[in-house]
């Protein structure tokens, strides 16, 4: 096995990766990033298909209040390089942004492609060496350790010597794009405290009948609104739009609710999410409609002549509906305000947007360094944090990897103050 000595090794090539290597070449250091895929930036370029969401406008105390029970620890990682910061950080890469309508930031042009192109370029002029299709296999010595990295290379088994690591290996969603979770038993055998991952921001299985799944898989339920309160009393209320699937339901309103769900699941089971197919209309108003005489019509002629239902709308309403209570006015028009979507499991979590768990902060100091490791930081999606959509995820992942560098800077400092 062929060894290396390097005086910092960045191990993941994402934007938390990206972001530690950044900082830490913009003070002169030697950087080398290590990526297992052909490439780096693999996520956020598919992130960026639809138009890369870079942020949110909103203030910065809602901003920060996304990150949920974990708040205390990333808000002040977005304090020092926050939604603000990373709009100026993308206009000195010569990307403009803008902001959409629902608040979320966007580039001019809606691209990740040519962002990444000038990161790069910036990158590689400051001197930082990438590695591509090199995947950790972990330490070669224990007692080495975090030192003696080990990865595969098309050129066979190669042994990297870092004098500080950072680790920025993403969760356990999209693995063909290189976050696959396998870091997982390596840092918990070496005394670094990891929770179980698990899906975040996914889509969950409802059991439709084969009927609705075969005629309204990949169709809208648009206008509705879904609520939904845990065992511990949280509540979720929101209006938006969600997909339905073959198996169950996904799209932004099911994954802003998703952490509540897969933890009620986890706890209990199942979980029942509760959808008004109407909310702009009130309950009365909707049973005076569904009350209507509606003389020879169908029962689906008249809620769509009187209350403009119809497609997946009446649809899903026969799917928890007996034939009975269809004919049942008042029962009808309850489950028309108030119909009980019963989760079974959430989506796989290689499907999911993000991944929850990962390296408890309680493993790490402020500076993101390991405490049962000294010398090892980790950054990104592989800490134990989740955010909902909407720009949060990439800006707290860049967050992490600007205070995971800046640890490395202070621990070199400490070692050799001329470093």
């Amino acid at each position: 096995m062929s060894g290396d000595d390097v005086k910092i090794a960045v191990v993941g090539g994402g934007p938390a990766g990206l972001m530690a290597a950044e900082v830490l070449s913009t003070h002169g250091l030697a950087v080398h990033v290590y990526d297992a895929m052909p490439s780096v930036g693999r996520k956020f370029l598919l992130a960026g298909r639809g138009g890369l969401n870079l942020t949110h406008s909103e203030p910065f105390e809602r901003f920060a209040g996304r990150f949920g029970e974990r708040r205390s620890q990333i808000e002040p990682l977005l304090q020092a390089f926050g939604p603000e910061a990373l709009r100026e950080w993308v206009h000195g890469l010569g990307v403009q942004t803008f902001v959409g309508s629902s608040g979320r930031v966007f580039p001019a042009d809606m691209k990740a492609a040519p962002l990444l192109r000038a990161w790069m370029h910036r990158l590689r002029e400051r001197g930082v060496s990438f590695h591509m299709r090199h995947r950790w296999l972990g330490w070669s010595d224990a007692d080495a350790a975090p030192h003696a990295l080990r990865f595969a290379t098309p050129a066979g088994e190669l042994e990297v010597r870092a004098e500080a690591t950072v680790l920025a290996l993403g969760g356990a969603s999209w693995s063909r794009l290189g976050s696959d979770g396998s870091w997982v038993p390596w840092l918990a055998a070496h005394g670094v405290d990891v929770a179980p991952l698990v899906p975040a921001n996914c889509g969950f299985d409802v059991g439709w009948t084969p009927y609705f799944a075969e005629r309204f898989a990949g169709r809208p339920f648009k206008s509705v609104a879904v609520s939904f309160t845990d065992a511990g009393g949280r509540r979720f209320a929101r209006k938006g739009e969600f997909v339905a699937t073959a198996t169950g339901v996904e799209g932004s309103l099911v994954y802003a609710v998703s952490s509540l769900l897969r933890d009620q699941i986890a706890a209990e089971g199942n979980a029942t999410l509760w959808l008004d197919l109407l909310p702009d209309r009130g309950a009365e108003q909707v049973r005076a409609a569904v009350l209507h005489p509606r003389g020879a019509r169908s029962v689906a002629s008249h809620l769509k002549s009187r209350l403009g239902l119809d497609g997946i709308k009446t649809a899903v309403l026969h799917e928890v509906l007996t034939r009975e209570e269809m004919h049942d006015p008042e029962k009808l028009a309850q489950t028309i305000k108030a119909l009980p979507l019963r989760l079974a499991a959430p989506r796989p979590i290689d499907e999911a947007i993000s991944s929850a768990g990962g390296v408890r902060f309680e493993a790490l100091d402020r500076h993101l360094m390991s405490t049962a490791m000294p010398g090892l930081f980790c950054a990104g999606e592989m800490l134990d944090w989740e955010a909902p959509t909407g720009g949060y995820l990439l800006t707290a992942s860049m967050a992490t990897g600007v205070a995971a560098a800046k640890g490395v800077l202070q621990r070199l400092r400490r070692r050799d103050p001329e470093s």
